[in-house]
């Protein structure tokens, strides 16, 4: 079973990514962390690789997705109240990104999204497990 996951995201200019997400409160593993790519850490073993395009292209044979004109991945992430999720989509839109989609309210399930510079897609979510309505 896996211990750890690490999302590979290609990025255009990583210093200007490592920017926009300390602004948002992360921090980076700089044992990770170079001029090709940087470590971001979302959680405990939970880790986003940010990798310039001409480095991450060395991984694939595939062409890079444009993830301002198509979706490639979703990237979901728990908040630990609806607060959290609203301060983090407007530190990331006063940071540069944007705002893709509106809040949405399920009662107990709370989420509101952006994307990051590049255009991939973060979600923020709040679930408030004992609000769940039963099966």
């Amino acid at each position: 079973m896996a211990k750890q996951i690490f999302v590979n995201l290609p990025v255009k200019d990583l210093d200007k990514s490592k920017e926009f997400f300390s602004k948002l409160g992360f921090e980076f593993d700089e044992q990770f962390t170079d001029v090709n790519a940087a470590c971001l850490i979302i959680g405990e073993n939970i880790y986003a690789m940010l990798i310039t395009e001409p480095f991450f292209k060395t991984f694939t044979r595939k062409e890079i997705s444009d993830a301002t004109k198509s979706t490639e991945v979703l990237i979901a992430i728990d908040a630990g109240s609806r607060a959290e999720v609203d301060d983090m989509v407007s530190k990331a839109k006063n940071a540069g990104g944007s705002i893709y989609i509106e809040p949405m309210d399920h009662g107990w399930m709370y989420g509101h999204g952006f994307a990051d510079l590049d255009g991939h897609q973060w979600e923020i979510i709040y679930m408030d497990m004992a609000a769940m309505p039963q099966a």
